[in-house]
């Protein structure tokens, strides 16, 4: 998942690099970093943990200069430790190249074999590492040429900022499937994963950086090359599921609204009759929420609150620390929700054991009846491109149908929200969007193979 943010030519650029990534730290939890440049000389600081924790006032000093970008970190290729910390920097013959990235490689594996026979010692386990490499080795002459040989090479999701000691770089797959937005604030220019970072430093939204396009921001001012074919675009769904903040505008929709249509949406498709209220999980749950209980004129209550201090559970890196966190994260409202028949508003599931626990509590806390209605379709299939559920095995819509499913988590009644009602929520043609992980549909091959031939056929 991960968030990406850079600023250029910024008297206190390290410091609203600081802030925008602190507006992105729900896109990742395990480590943040802030590398900055004065023209000359590059400085960086990363650190595991939340930004507030990696970042105190003697680290941000350090930080000098008017261009600075940075990155918050959740893994899917490469271990949760220091090493793997973006954003990653290079020194190499041209200076010095740091890189923060969103998505994942698909034949990262493939490329970074060939790369370690011809001679490359790689610093890290992460694929963004790989990118660097075939930076590195290109054999042209000019940087943005170099990138453009570099990016060439890659398959699979990618939003990427570059930073050297002079210059931003920003780049997005041609299939489009990590969000990447540009803005400007007092003649300086800042990328960003999502357009919330920009509210909180009062930046101008601009456009999205478009698929396939690189931008290159240096002393000239901001260019855009498309040196890449036109192919399909594939946004990721879930980026309108539950990634993203619902206060940001993603593939240029509101996700407060799409969040709120898709309630909307499953009310007409699965009506519960007899609820005395609307309970939402906080707080990914909110928006489908207000917008099942409006189309049901069924009352909403904040029923289940949440401990704000304690992070996202689904983006934890192992099954352990989930559970704890799901225990400490939520607590019922017992004098709402007791001898109730609730109807509990779920973005998605995905293992089943998260929600099971949340069950089990409302069940202790006297609610008689518990209906659950998921706003998305019942992920069946693994994704290779930037969400950490790649085993299909941990997948319980995968290994159980509905009525299972609903015995598992003890539900009363369990409904998730068509793919069709999904698409029709976002307001974007079908066409427009990856979602393999409901339907198997991979729109990039992911297999070592297939990422090979890929290679070959160039």
């Amino acid at each position: 998942m991960c968030g990406i943010f850079g600023i250029y030519n910024h008297k206190d650029a390290a410091r609203l690099t600081y802030l925008g990534l602190y507006a992105l730290q729900h896109r990742g939890q395990e480590s943040a970093g802030i590398v900055a440049s004065d023209g000359i000389n590059v400085t960086e600081h990363r650190g595991m943990g939340l930004v507030a924790d990696v970042f105190k006032r003697n680290a941000l000093n350090r930080l000098k200069g008017r261009i600075a970008i940075g990155h918050t970190r959740y893994s899917t290729t490469g271990s949760s430790d220091i090493k793997n910390a973006q954003p990653f920097s290079v020194k190499y013959f041209r200076g010095s190249l740091a890189i923060g990235h969103n998505g994942n490689l698909v034949n990262a594996k493939f490329l970074k074999d060939q790369l370690e026979k011809e001679g490359a010692i790689f610093q890290t386990s992460i694929d963004s590492e790989v990118i660097i490499h075939l930076i590195a080795r290109s054999q042209k002459e000019d940087l943005i040429d170099a990138v453009i040989d570099g990016l060439s090479q890659v398959k699979g999701a990618y939003s990427l900022v570059f930073m050297t000691e002079d210059k931003i770089i920003a780049a997005r797959d041609p299939k489009g499937f990590k969000p990447l937005c540009l803005g400007s604030l007092d003649g300086s220019y800042v990328v960003a994963s999502e357009t919330c970072a920009f509210d909180l430093i009062q930046t101008k939204y601009i456009r999205d950086v478009e698929p396939g396009e690189i931008v290159v921001i240096d002393k000239t001012g901001m260019k855009s090359i498309k040196p890449f074919k036109e192919e399909k675009h594939t946004y990721c769904i879930f980026e309108l599921i539950y990634f993203s903040r619902p206060d940001s505008k993603v593939f240029g929709r509101n996700v407060y609204m799409a969040r709120k249509r898709m309630g909307e949406q499953l009310a007409k498709e699965s009506p519960v009759k007899g609820a005395d209220m609307v309970v939402p999980i906080p707080d990914s749950g909110n928006c489908a929420g207000l917008g099942f209980a409006q189309k049901s004129k069924i009352p909403f209550e904040i029923a289940i609150i949440r401990n704000h201090y304690i992070g996202r559970t689904f983006i934890q890196p192992s099954q352990y620390v989930r559970n704890l966190g799901v225990k400490v994260k939520l607590n019922p409202v017992r004098d709402v929700i007791k001898n109730k028949n609730i109807v509990v508003l779920e973005d998605s599931i995905v293992r089943g054991t998260t929600s099971k626990a949340r069950i089990r509590t409302l069940r202790q806390a006297g609610v008689k009846e518990v209906h659950m209605r998921v706003s998305c379709p019942p992920h069946r299939y693994p994704c290779f491109y930037g969400i950490d559920f790649p085993d299909r095995k941990k997948l319980i819509a995968c290994r159980k149908d509905l009525k299972k499913i609903r015995k598992f988590i003890n539900l009363d009644s369990l409904s998730y929200l068509s793919l069709q009602g999904l698409y029709k929520a976002t307001g974007l043609p079908e066409q427009k969007f990856c979602a393999a992980c409901f339907t198997g549909e991979y729109p990039v091959c992911f297999d070592d193979s297939c990422a090979r031939k890929n290679i070959l056929e160039k």
